[in-house]
């Protein structure tokens, strides 16, 4: 991936995983998935998909009469740019200090410490 900025909206966030969920999809289909008119107005759910699709977050392809649209950067780099961007600007660069922030806001289970720990060995060269 180059270094572009991804940057969505937390609508757009929506919309992208329901793309990366669902793969390709119509407006009806990601309107459907995001609850609907309960939720959103197709209409609005539309314009937003126009306007990521101007900005280069979804592409678009006509299948006779449908528009289908694809996320253009996978759930993973986009993740990992907005991370990037988080822990640049709340945490001065520290992953370290996001990570410590996130431990002591959060109860851990006691799983996803023995996850944490096994990651830490691996990252310091321990057992793979």
């Amino acid at each position: 991936m180059t270094k572009e900025n991804i940057k969505p909206t937390d609508k757009e966030l929506e919309i992208l995983q329901v793309l990366w969920e669902k793969g390709p999809a119509s407006v009806r289909e990601v309107h459907e998935a995001l609850g609907g008119e309960a939720a959103n107005g197709y209409t609005t759910i539309l314009k937003l998909m126009q306007i990521m699709h101007e900005k280069g977050t979804v592409t678009r392809q006509k299948r006779g009469k449908l528009h289908l649209y694809k996320a253009v950067h996978s759930e993973e780099a986009t993740r990992k740019q907005i991370l990037d961007k988080f822990i640049d600007k709340v945490f001065k660069g520290s992953a370290a200090q996001l990570v410590i922030s996130a431990l002591g806001n959060q109860k851990s289970s006691p799983e996803e410490l023995d996850a944490i720990r096994k990651y830490l060995d691996q990252l310091e060269g321990g057992e793979k």
